[in-house]
Protein backbone atom coordinates (compact mmCIF):
# COMPACT_ATOMS: atom_id res chain seq x y z
CA UNK A 1 0.00 0.00 0.00
CA UNK A 2 3.12 2.24 0.63
CA UNK A 3 4.32 2.33 -2.86
CA UNK A 4 0.46 3.08 -4.19
CA UNK A 5 0.21 5.86 -1.38
CA UNK A 6 3.63 6.96 -2.75
CA UNK A 7 2.89 7.02 -6.43
CA UNK A 8 -0.81 8.62 -6.00
CA UNK A 9 0.96 11.61 -4.05
CA UNK A 10 3.64 11.83 -7.09
CA UNK A 11 0.74 11.82 -9.12
CA UNK A 12 -0.90 14.57 -7.93
CA UNK A 13 2.16 16.45 -7.56
CA UNK A 14 3.07 16.32 -10.79
CA UNK A 15 -0.05 17.00 -12.38
CA UNK A 16 0.03 20.18 -10.68
CA UNK A 17 -1.36 20.03 -7.08
CA UNK A 18 1.35 21.63 -5.28
CA UNK A 19 3.71 19.03 -2.44
CA UNK A 20 1.31 19.03 0.46
CA UNK A 21 -1.68 19.62 -1.37
CA UNK A 22 -0.63 16.40 -3.70
CA UNK A 23 -0.29 15.10 0.34
CA UNK A 24 -3.52 15.90 1.53
CA UNK A 25 -5.10 15.08 -1.71
CA UNK A 26 -3.85 11.70 -1.45
CA UNK A 27 -4.92 11.08 2.21
CA UNK A 28 -8.82 11.78 0.87
CA UNK A 29 -8.07 9.49 -1.97
CA UNK A 30 -7.33 6.48 0.68
CA UNK A 31 -10.33 7.51 3.13
CA UNK A 32 -7.69 8.97 5.84
CA UNK A 33 -9.36 12.81 5.50
CA UNK A 34 -12.04 14.65 4.38
CA UNK A 35 -11.59 16.77 1.35
CA UNK A 36 -11.59 20.27 3.39
CA UNK A 37 -7.97 18.99 4.24
CA UNK A 38 -6.49 20.02 0.92
CA UNK A 39 -7.99 23.83 0.66
CA UNK A 40 -5.57 23.66 4.43
CA UNK A 41 -3.15 22.24 2.94
CA UNK A 42 -2.87 25.12 0.38
CA UNK A 43 -1.24 27.32 2.89
CA UNK A 44 1.30 25.45 3.54
CA UNK A 45 2.70 24.95 -0.21
CA UNK A 46 5.94 26.22 -1.37
CA UNK A 47 7.16 25.75 2.07
CA UNK A 48 3.90 28.21 3.91
CA UNK A 49 4.65 30.94 0.84
CA UNK A 50 7.59 31.81 2.45
CA UNK A 51 9.90 28.34 1.01
CA UNK A 52 10.47 28.19 4.96
CA UNK A 53 9.14 24.47 5.78
CA UNK A 54 9.05 21.86 2.94
CA UNK A 55 5.37 21.63 2.15
CA UNK A 56 5.56 17.75 1.47
CA UNK A 57 6.29 17.58 5.21
CA UNK A 58 3.73 20.03 6.77
CA UNK A 59 1.33 18.16 4.00
CA UNK A 60 2.07 15.31 6.17
CA UNK A 61 2.18 16.57 9.33
CA UNK A 62 -1.90 18.18 8.65
CA UNK A 63 -2.94 14.71 7.98
CA UNK A 64 -1.15 13.21 10.98
CA UNK A 65 -2.74 15.99 13.02
CA UNK A 66 -5.92 15.44 11.31
CA UNK A 67 -6.01 11.66 12.34
CA UNK A 68 -3.92 12.28 16.30
CA UNK A 69 -4.74 15.90 17.29
CA UNK A 70 -6.36 16.34 20.33
CA UNK A 71 -9.86 15.94 18.94
CA UNK A 72 -8.89 11.91 18.81
CA UNK A 73 -6.10 10.21 20.69
CA UNK A 74 -3.62 13.38 20.95
CA UNK A 75 -1.04 11.34 20.16
CA UNK A 76 -0.18 13.90 16.89
CA UNK A 77 2.88 15.91 18.76
CA UNK A 78 4.94 12.42 19.11
CA UNK A 79 3.78 11.09 16.03
CA UNK A 80 4.93 14.31 14.30
CA UNK A 81 8.38 14.40 15.67
CA UNK A 82 8.59 11.21 14.28
CA UNK A 83 7.88 12.67 10.83
CA UNK A 84 9.99 15.70 11.31
CA UNK A 85 13.06 13.37 12.24
CA UNK A 86 12.61 10.33 9.36
CA UNK A 87 12.06 13.48 6.70
CA UNK A 88 15.31 15.13 8.29
CA UNK A 89 17.67 11.81 8.41
CA UNK A 90 16.51 11.24 4.69
CA UNK A 91 16.86 15.41 3.53
CA UNK A 92 19.12 16.64 6.29
CA UNK A 93 16.80 19.32 6.30
CA UNK A 94 13.29 20.86 6.59
CA UNK A 95 13.48 23.84 5.36
CA UNK A 96 12.38 23.89 1.87
CA UNK A 97 14.66 26.80 0.54
CA UNK A 98 17.53 24.95 1.75
CA UNK A 99 15.87 21.96 -0.40
CA UNK A 100 15.86 23.42 -3.07
CA UNK A 101 19.19 26.01 -3.33
CA UNK A 102 20.52 24.99 -6.46
CA UNK A 103 17.37 26.15 -8.11
CA UNK A 104 17.27 29.82 -9.59
CA UNK A 105 13.45 29.77 -10.94
CA UNK A 106 11.53 27.90 -8.18
CA UNK A 107 8.94 27.41 -10.17
CA UNK A 108 10.90 25.43 -12.92
CA UNK A 109 10.13 21.68 -13.85
CA UNK A 110 14.15 20.84 -12.91
CA UNK A 111 13.13 22.07 -9.15
CA UNK A 112 9.69 20.25 -9.40
CA UNK A 113 11.07 17.31 -10.50
CA UNK A 114 13.48 17.60 -7.66
CA UNK A 115 11.23 17.96 -5.17
CA UNK A 116 9.56 14.62 -5.94
CA UNK A 117 12.15 13.10 -3.79
CA UNK A 118 10.66 14.94 -0.79
CA UNK A 119 6.66 13.61 -2.02
CA UNK A 120 8.03 10.57 -1.90
CA UNK A 121 9.71 10.55 1.55
CA UNK A 122 7.02 12.46 3.15
CA UNK A 123 4.75 9.56 1.78
CA UNK A 124 6.74 6.73 2.91
CA UNK A 125 7.21 8.15 6.57
CA UNK A 126 3.62 8.98 6.88
CA UNK A 127 2.65 5.70 5.72
CA UNK A 128 5.21 4.05 8.09
CA UNK A 129 3.72 5.70 10.81
CA UNK A 130 0.11 5.32 10.15
CA UNK A 131 1.40 1.38 9.82
CA UNK A 132 2.44 1.61 13.11
CA UNK A 133 -0.36 3.20 14.76
CA UNK A 134 -2.89 0.37 13.08
CA UNK A 135 -4.41 2.97 11.09
CA UNK A 136 -5.52 1.53 7.83
CA UNK A 137 -4.70 2.73 4.40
Amino acid sequence: MKEDFKKTAVSYFLEGYSCSEAIAKTAVEYNLASEEIISIATSFSGGMSSRCACGALTGAQIVIGFLFGKLKDNSARAKSKEMYDKFIEKNKASCCRILTSKFTDFHSQERKHHCVKMVEDSSEILCDILEKAQTKI
